[in-house]
């Protein structure tokens, strides 16, 4: 039974369908996982030679890409699965070779990852690093065809998917935001934290919290009694993690920085449990009970969301990508330092 996976992801959208297959295997099988994002070395093309020359600080910013968003994500699917897990980044214009290298020095048994191909020349070129890892691996590969199974994605499907998406994406800047506070080594950056308190207040609890309650948890309420308590419960939690979040922001203003950790952790612990209980428990029964219609309403409404960290609203896309890729720099430089 393979006991380490190696999951490379390439900043598509078929990412999120392979790393929730990939750790559902793992945590049927109480394997580990190490997500990989290989990405091209943006200084070795035209515009990014161009571009180091006119403007260093955008130049790093734009080499940086959205590795950390990438692999955070990746890294918040594991964990709500209680799959252990690790992540890293490599800069190579060869991700065959990067994916091959990383799994032989992880020690990994197995490389799990999405084929991208399709008939035709079309198809031999976007399968290129799929087909070159199979050439040259010496461990075992297991080739997962997502894209052939998401051509036509139900209502249902598409709803759960974005539900579970924006789950990861909060989970990861929460992630990143307890890294910060739990760092007594460092100084923790007062403008990051209030940039990270602001994507929270602006996108899941304005958006994403009350399209669950006007919608997923009416129409189940609608189709059956079953889940009343758990339901009513967590409407409650709605409600009270926003005046959690008020008072976050009030301590974080107070300069009191042992009781905003503190308070940061019974936020993310309450958040996690939330999110826990509707995709375990929530998601299976709408599942159950939810018509067609109802599917139909949810998935509309959720779309024009956008995924938080890969929105087609460039705002939140633009910060959650920046809030992620500067904790996880802040975080490298002090590991430097020490």
């Amino acid at each position: 039974m393979y006991k380490h996976l190696l999951v490379p992801l390439d900043g598509t959208p078929l990412d999120a369908a392979t790393v929730e297959q990939a750790v559902a295997y793992a945590a049927s099988t109480s394997a580990r996982v190490t997500f990989l994002h290989a990405r091209a070395e943006f200084g070795a093309s035209a515009d990014g030679a161009l571009l180091h020359t006119m403007s260093p600080r955008e130049f790093s910013t734009a080499a940086s890409g959205n590795a950390a968003a990438i692999v955070a994500k990746a890294e918040a699917a594991a964990r709500a699965a209680s799959v252990l897990c690790a992540s890293l980044v490599f800069t190579s214009d060869h991700a065959h070779e990067a994916i091959l290298e990383t799994a032989r020095t992880a020690g990994c048994d197995l490389i799990y990852m999405a084929s991208h191909g399709r008939r035709g020349l079309k198809g031999v070129l976007l399968g290129s690093v799929t087909r070159k890892v199979l050439e040259h691996a010496t461990l075992p590969v297991l080739v997962a065809a997502i894209e052939s199974n998401q051509t036509a994605l139900t209502d249902e499907q598409r709803a759960i998917a974005t539900l579970r998406d924006e789950h990861r994406s909060l989970a990861a800047i929460l992630h990143a935001l307890l890294g910060i506070v739990d760092d007594t080594a460092r100084t923790a950056d007062p403008a990051l934290l209030r940039a990270m308190l602001f994507y929270i207040e602006q996108f899941p609890e304005r958006l994403h919290h009350p399209k669950e309650d006007e919608h997923l948890f009416r129409k189940l309420r609608e189709r059956t009694s079953e889940c009343d308590a758990l339901l009513g419960e967590l409407a409650h939690q709605h409600v009270a993690g926003a005046k959690q979040f008020a008072e976050l922001r009030r301590v974080l203003e107070s300069g009191d920085r042992s009781a905003f950790a503190q308070g940061v952790r019974d936020f993310a612990q309450l958040q996690w449990q939330h999110m826990s209980a509707e995709e375990k428990l929530i998601l299976p029964a709408a599942s159950r009970h939810l018509r067609a219609s109802d599917w139909r309403e949810i998935a509309l409404a959720f779309s024009t969301n956008g995924d938080p960290c890969f929105a087609t609203s460039e705002s939140f896309d633009q910060l959650a990508i920046r809030l992620l890729t500067l904790a996880h720099g802040k975080a490298t430089a002090a590991i430097g330092a020490a």
